[in-house]
């Protein structure tokens, strides 16, 4: 199976030094988030390199790529798929495939560098797009995985791009009470991204739920205001 060359491939890229770091970088310690992931300790360049040369890799080959237990060939499947969907030539009906391929797989796509590179770029660009299906992001938004309640949040950056903040705002009001705190960080991202499009109806939003917002998603969401701005946020004394 060609999924088998992609990986031999792969594994000429891997050291034992990148491993360490990788395995710090994604938290695969003992009780935190990404215990459970496996590395080969490849950096991102040669991933790139194996997806952009393996590009039109089918898509059960894919699906074998995204079930491994090492995290890089699950990146380097999402890197073909993301680079696949936003190709000028792929056409609505193969973007639709790729979603679909996307979302029933979202349970390999389980550790926070996996959902950041593919979440926005396929699913959240998808249903931008096709927004009578974007009720999937309620389902994920209440998942007991927080792999799936990133991908919510992160699906809204599309929705954010083209001007339409309603969905972040929806969602990020929904997980501000998360436990985890990979999602106020992804929450702080996001609203983030709302303030440079709208700065006065994401500074409302902040206003109006102040008293529910974690510090780390109010440090993320300010941090691009002007200095005295955002120290009145910090301080709450807008």
């Amino acid at each position: 199976m060609k999924s088998e060359e992609v990986k031999k491939e792969l594994r000429k890229y891997a050291s034992p030094e990148r491993k360490k770091t990788n395995e710090r970088f994604c938290k695969t310690g003992e009780g935190e988030y990404g215990e459970h992931d496996r590395f080969l300790g490849i950096k991102g360049p040669d991933i790139r390199a194996a997806a952009k040369k393996y590009a039109d890799l089918d898509l059960k080959d894919l699906g074998e790529l995204l079930s491994s237990e090492f995290n890089e060939d699950r990146v380097c499947a999402l890197r073909i798929l993301v680079d696949r969907f936003a190709r000028k030539k792929t056409t609505k009906k193969e973007k639709e495939e790729i979603y679909k391929f996307f979302v029933k797989n979202l349970k390999n796509v389980n550790n926070w560098n996996l959902v950041d590179i593919s979440a926005p770029h396929i699913m959240g660009e998808y249903l931008a797009e096709n927004k009578s299906e974007s009720n999937i992001l309620d389902k994920l938004s209440s998942s007991k995985f927080h792999w799936h309640r990133r991908a919510s949040i992160l699906a809204t950056w599309a929705f954010t791009k083209r001007s339409d903040l309603k969905h972040t705002f929806k969602y990020s009001k929904k997980l501000l009470h998360d436990r985890e705190d990979l999602m106020h960080k992804a929450v702080g991202w996001m609203l983030r991204e709302a303030w440079k499009i709208d700065g006065v109806k994401t500074e409302e939003f902040l206003i109006e739920n102040y008293d529910d917002l974690p510090r780390t998603a109010l440090r993320y969401a300010v941090e691009r205001m002007d200095e005295e701005k955002r120290l009145k946020f910090l301080k709450g004394s807008f």
